[in-house]
């Protein structure tokens, strides 16, 4: 599977990620609407399923 993410400069990846850790307490303040919440949980889980441990994990039986 080709990571789409790998294309985007490490600038832009840590602008969005503060940009949606901004919504995020945006959100939780009730400050924003729920869909701004929803892309932000999306594009947090992304970045998380794209670290380096997360992938040592879902990776780990193909290993064995």
């Amino acid at each position: 599977m080709k990571n789409y993410f790998d294309a985007l400069p490490d600038g832009v990846k840590h602008a969005i990620d503060f940009t949606s850790i901004a919504a995020l307490l945006g959100s939780l303040i009730s400050v924003l609407p729920a869909i701004a919440s929803v892309f932000t949980i999306v594009w947090t889980a992304i970045r998380i399923y794209e670290t380096p441990t997360v992938q040592g994990l879902i990776h780990r039986k193909e290993r064995l």
